[in-house]
């Protein structure tokens, strides 16, 4: 029997097939971050922070036992750390040991594999306490997943740059990488015989290590697949090879039968869950007649435990048999505590438990009963979390303190020290308070005022920034809709700005709660919140960095921002197509009016003439020869006209004047027309 342990996304796996891994997720919910038990006996927890560094805790005496920082651990956070192979470890070299001690060194997990976001592989050595090798040049992009081979010193590694790598640990350089999927590559698993190795991007491929072909396909997930994992030994002739896979946002876990046949289209288990999967441990399954035994952490922080035999479909999802939970006391009412990992001991009777906040984890081994579907722990985390630290191994150093220095407190203007009052100067500074004190209905009075009539004058101007940044943080601890939404009205920059730069530091998280909630309603309330964003992630900002759980509680206003403005390309685009659309049916409508005009004159205005004008010829003649062209023509039409038909000759006679007098050409003596003709 071999135990089997596994985790969400950015999956890595041990040599004995356990993963344990995590993804930092955003989404809104709990960080699930990488952390992996020790194989087989469980005695160590290896989990990655949020801010790069690696912790290895000791689940005997519940202390810390090493912990390694990289040196890129800001720029290239860890993304997956998975256990090596088991083997003798000496940690006393060995010509000093006794010859019957030489023989008998103890089989255990020395060696870990961390994958980090600038596509590279770190070997970490427990014994030494310190980096052991460095694998780069494999990959361009993050790496999700890492595999170690059963008994060869190679190591497999899957990346966003949808390839795997085949490293060769003697070396240190890549042996072998090939293109896996058009997608990324988000988990890798290998077959306990070393042979198969199967790979996750949006579809499942089993691999020969030997040729590197794709023995199998599997389709079925509709999103990213993430965990993957062999559930037993048996070989793929004898149809009793199965193994099993989960996808991101997806509520149950599949089991695939590798048949001999290849009619293995379609899944045969589906085990039911209450929220996504976050760890999974699993033992496996050597003969039909011994079952598997499943232990899922979720990301509610509920445990889930699942026992079947594997002998074939099973057409009806499977629930758990039993259900755990982790809860703690706080006044009168209990509090979940979540989960970060699980592992099934050895014996097949006991539960080790990792549980509480990732920088001090809880861990504890407690037995289970499968005969209660239900089972809650109550438990005093609070007192509980005195972990020592071991100073021999650690290399934390706490600061030594002076007590003659003065500490400082960030968020406060000028970083200033309080200044010490004589008790009359504080009776004074008291009775003057009270005396000039407003109320809160006084300033929501004057708020209401400053925003209905601006320029009424002295008395109904805007309350002072100090004001609004009180009022703020009044309404945001008594949770008072009125006041805020009073405040949150606001809609001048600079009182914006000021107002959160007053704000003390332990009113930011939950002034940025409150404008994600607001956020989430009308979309016109948005002009105003993101101002207020803008001030708070700018004022704030070393602050918010300093914060350790920054990921998980700003994730879900940047989901919620990115599906805003997610169609706002295409949006820009449509509206481009309209104006052209649009422009061109007003250039056609203005063209048909242009066409429809009539190009007969509605007035015509005559110039009477003088008698000076009709005495003088000369200046009447330039006028006559200009104008001789168009009665030239008109008088050969006519010429031509009068062999066909004589009665049009009037008509002929009356358009050559219309036409004269509407180029002005009335003032012409009618005697000289007629000696033209």
């Amino acid at each position: 029997m071999r135990a089997v342990q596994f985790s969400l996304t950015r999956v890595s796996r041990g040599a004995d097939g356990r993963t344990r891994n995590g993804k930092m997720a955003a989404d809104g919910g709990r960080a699930v971050l990488p952390c992996s038990f020790s194989p087989k006996s469980q005695q160590f927890l290896a989990l990655c922070a949020q801010d790069g560094r690696l912790r290895i805790w000791n689940t005997d005496s519940k202390t810390l036992q090493q912990e390694y920082v990289p040196s890129a651990h800001l720029s290239a956070a860890c993304t997956c750390v998975t256990w090596g192979p088991c083997r003798a470890v000496q940690e006393v070299p060995q010509r000093k040991r006794r010859k019957c001690e030489a023989g008998s060194a103890p089989k255990q997990s020395d060696l870990l594999a961390l994958g980090t976001a600038a596509g590279s592989v770190l070997i970490y050595s427990t014994v030494k306490g310190d980096l052991h090798c460095t694998l780069e040049g494999g990959h361009s992009g993050p790496v999700n997943s890492v595999q170690w081979h059963p008994e060869d010193s190679v190591l497999y590694s899957g990346s966003d740059d949808t390839h795997i790598a085949e490293w060769d640990l003697q070396t240190g350089k890549v042996s072998c990488k090939w293109k896996a999927d058009r997608s990324a590559v988000s988990s890798l698993c290998i077959s306990p015989d070393g042979k198969l190795l199967l790979s996750a991007g949006m579809t499942i491929k089993m691999w020969n290590l030997e040729t590197k072909e794709v023995y199998r396909k599997f389709t079925g997930h509709s999103t990213m697949v993430t965990t993957l994992c062999f559930a037993t030994t048996r070989p793929p002739d004898s149809n009793g090879m199965y193994f099993l896979s989960g996808a991101a946002h997806d509520r149950l876990l599949s089991v695939w039968q590798v048949r001999s046949d290849g009619k293995d289209k379609n899944s045969v288990v589906s085990f039911t869950l209450t929220d996504e999967p976050q760890h999974i441990d699993l033992q496996t399954s050597n003969s039909k007649d011994e079952a598997v035994r499943l232990a899922v952490v979720c990301k509610d922080g509920q445990l889930h435990l699942f026992e079947h035999f594997l002998n074939g479909r099973c057409k009806k999802p499977l629930s758990p048999v039993c259900s755990l939970q982790v809860s703690t006391v706080k006044g009168d009412s209990p509090v979940p505590v979540p989960l970060l990992a699980a592992a099934l001991c050895a014996d097949r009777q006991n539960l080790m438990l990792a549980y509480g906040h990732h920088l001090q984890p809880v861990m504890e081994k407690t037995p289970f009963n499968t005969s209660e579907r239900h089972v809650c722990l109550v438990r005093d985390v609070h007192g509980t979390l005195s972990l020592s630290v071991d100073t021999a191994v650690s290399k934390v150093k706490t600061p030594v303190v002076n007590k003659q220095s003065k500490v400082l407190v960030p968020g406060l203007p000028g970083h200033k020290a309080p200044i010490k009052l004589t008790p009359n100067e504080a009776e004074k500074r008291k009775k003057k308070d009270i005396t000039t004190e407003i109320s809160i209905e006084e300033r929501l009075k004057q708020i209401e005022l400053s925003v209905e009539g601006r320029g009424a004058g002295k008395g109904s101007s805007s309350l002072q920034t100090d004001s609004f940044a009180v009022l703020l943080v009044q309404g945001l601890e008594s949770k008072d809709e009125r006041i805020l939404t009073k405040i949150f009205q606001t809609k001048k920059e600079m009182l914006i700005k000021n107002t959160v730069a007053r704000l003390p530091p332990s009113a930011v998280l939950p002034l940025l709660e409150e404008l994600s909630r607001r956020l989430q309603g009308h979309p016109f309330a948005a002009l105003l919140i993101v101002q207020w964003f803008k001030a708070v992630l700018t004022q704030h900002t070393s602050y918010l960095s300093s914060l350790p759980d920054l990921v998980s509680q700003l994730g879900s206003i940047y989901h919620m921002i990115e599906s805003r403005v997610k169609l706002y390309q295409q949006l820009t685009r449509l509206h481009g197509k309209l104006y052209l659309l649009m422009t061109q049916v007003a250039t056609n409508n203005s063209a048909e009016k242009v066409g429809n005009i009539s190009h007969k004159a509605q007035l015509v205005y005559e110039e009477e003439s003088s008698d000076e004008e009709e005495g003088s010829g000369d200046e009447g003649r330039p006028d006559d020869d200009s104008d001789n062209w168009e009665e030239d023509e008109a008088a050969m039409e006519v010429t031509e006209d009068k062999k066909n038909h004589k009665d049009e000759e009037d008509d002929e006679e009356e358009d050559m004047n219309d036409e004269s007098k509407a180029n002005g050409d009335s003032d012409l003596d009618p005697e000289n027309e007629s000696e033209e003709e």
